[in-house]
C-alpha cells in the first residue's frame, strides 16, 4: 500500500476494525518513511460477467432495479427489495467466487423473490428461465401451487 503523502511503497497496519455491516475492514496505517497516518477501507471485490463478455463490479442497486420491474403493482416495499438484494449478495459471496455470471445472479434471485411475492417471482422467472410458451408458465404455476400447498399443510409446532 503506497503512502498517499510521500508515495513510499509500504505501510504498517496499526489497527483493523470491521464495518458495522461486516462487509469491509477499516485499517489505520502508518508510513515507516514519513511517519504520517492514514486510513483504508478494504472490501472483497466481486465481478459480474455479463452475457456479452464484459466484466463489471457487482451492484446491489442493479438487483433492486431489476426486481423492482417485476414487482410493479405488487405490495413490495423498497425495504423488502433492499433485504432481497442483501440476501442475494450474501448467497453469492458465500460461494467464494470472485467472478459470477450475470445469469447465475438472476437465478439466485429466484428463491428469495419466491418467498417475497409469487407473482413477481413468475414475472422474473419468465425472463431468467427463458419461458417460451404457456406450458412453461403452467408448469411454473403448478410448482408454485404444490409448494404453497406443502407449506400450508405442514404441521406447526406449538411452544
Amino acid at each position: 500500500m503506497f503512502c498517499p503523502f510521500c508515495r513510499y511503497p509500504d505501510s504498517r497496519v496499526i489497527d483493523s476494525r470491521t464495518s458495522d455491516d461486516g462487509l469491509s475492514i477499516r485499517r489505520r496505517r502508518q508510513c515507516p518513511d514519513c511517519g504520517r497516518r492514514f486510513s483504508t477501507n478494504e472490501t472483497a471485490s466481486l465481478s459480474v460477467i455479463k452475457r456479452n463478455g464484459v466484466v463489471e463490479p457487482f451492484s446491489r442497486e442493479k438487483i433492486v432495479s431489476g426486481v423492482r420491474k417485476a414487482c410493479q403493482g405488487r405490495p413490495v416495499t423498497d425495504t423488502d427489495l433492499a433485504v432481497l438484494a442483501q440476501k442475494v449478495e450474501e448467497a453469492i459471496r458465500a460461494t467464494g467466487a470472485a467472478q459470477i455470471e450475470a445469469n447465475d445472479i438472476g437465478l439466485s434471485i429466484l428463491p428469495p423473490l419466491k418467498e417475497l411475492d409469487e407473482v413477481a417471482y413468475l414475472r422474473f422467472a419468465s425472463v431468467y428461465q427463458a419461458f417460451d410458451s404457456l406450458e412453461d408458465f403452467e408448469s411454473a404455476i403448478t410448482l408454485l401451487r404444490t409448494d404453497h400447498d406443502t407449506r400450508v399443510d405442514a404441521p406447526t409446532q406449538d411452544l
